[in-house]
């Protein structure tokens, strides 16, 4: 067994999400409605929440590689998808998006052909930005960084966002805080849901 799979399994074992509501998360950072375009073509404003709605916003790119990268915010989104399938009242408040920051690679189609992998049984977007001056104001934004390398790749840091109804940033979860538990905890403390 690798040291990695180890840290993982005693993460669980060590680890337990606290009780939703028995803790605040106050707003990080306030985010703007960018025109994004979906895995149909459509182009639309992103993020759209009705009153009381939560947004988990992954940026990745199909060329992604790395293990802990944006395979990773695909698994914790997939997860998601699947508990919030079980509770329809908790999935009528989440909307889940992984938004591309390679709109040159990860056209409409390739985000199509995503979807149809993940399979989503909830509210997920697959989107793109229509153009670089989208993609550059979507990721000063949410100060999510995208450097593009020689090799076709692109230095980031793995981050998925908790999005309120007034679209202000309440929590970003990196490589040490990528549990389910956790962000459903947050969903509830954040939309006052189950408790």
């Amino acid at each position: 067994m690798s040291l990695a799979a180890l840290a993982i399994i005693l993460a669980g074992v060590l680890y337990e999400a606290p009780a939703a509501g028995s803790y605040e998360l106050p707003a990080i950072s306030g985010v703007h409605p960018h025109a994004l375009v979906d895995s149909n073509g459509v182009t639309s404003s992103f993020p759209e929440l009705a009153k009381g709605q939560v947004a988990l916003v992954a940026f990745v790119y199909r060329g992604c590689h790395e293990a802990q990268g944006c395979p990773a915010s695909l698994a914790l989104l997939r997860q998601l998808d699947r508990k919030l399938e079980a509770d329809p009242v908790r999935a009528a408040r989440v909307r889940l998006a992984c938004v591309s920051f390679d709109p040159a690679n990860d056209t409409p189609a390739r985000m199509r052909e995503l979807r149809e992998l993940m399979a989503p049984k909830t509210d997920w977007a697959f989107l793109t930005p229509g153009d670089p001056a989208v993609l550059a104001a979507l990721l000063a934004d949410y100060g999510q960084d995208a450097t593009p390398l020689e090799n076709g790749s692109y230095r980031h840091v793995l981050k998925v966002f908790l999005v309120d109804d007034q679209l202000r940033v309440r929590n970003v979860y990196s490589a040490g805080l990528m549990d389910p538990e956790l962000v459903i905890a947050d969903i509830d403390t954040v939309t006052q849901g189950p408790r």
